[in-house]
């Protein structure tokens, strides 16, 4: 099994980034978290971060017969990107939506996603966990 874990704009900044919304666990501590859960259940992972949106696309349609599933937590973009979400639905992968923070009691722009009209669950406001959270999820999803 592989699976993507895709990380939008200013995620590569957690740690410095408004660590009382964020935490203090730097992008580095919220990788090597995520390969060594994903070592521990024999899960082939690639993480890939950038802040730019056609670099995220690139990648989602670039996984395409190549992944299992994607975990995404695309940032900002997620409030505004239509194509990121056409992208996730072009390649037809189950999909889990994480947010760091809980975003329904941050901004009322944040509480709308557009990822989220396709993947599976969204998992919001549990910290870097969120992403081991979301593993077991798609792990499910794809064995189903």
């Amino acid at each position: 099994m592989r699976i993507l874990v895709l990380n939008g704009p200013n995620l590569n900044m957690i740690g410095i980034r408004e660590p009382s919304i964020y935490g203090q666990e730097t992008y580095e501590d919220l990788c090597n978290k995520i390969n060594k859960y994903c070592a521990s259940r024999n899960i082939d992972v690639e993480i890939f971060q950038s802040n730019h949106e056609g670099d995220l696309i690139d990648k989602i349609q670039n996984s395409y017969n190549k992944i299992s599933g994607i975990i995404i937590n695309a940032g900002a973009y997620s409030h505004t990107s239509i194509a990121i979400l056409d992208a996730l639905k072009a390649i037809g992968l189950p999909a889990i939506e994480v947010h760091i923070s809980d975003v329904y009691k941050r901004e009322e722009f944040r509480h709308f996603s557009y990822p989220a009209l396709y993947c599976k669950e969204s998992i919001v406001g549990e910290g870097t966990d969120g992403y081991l959270k979301a593993i077991d999820k798609l792990i499910n999803y794809i064995e189903k």
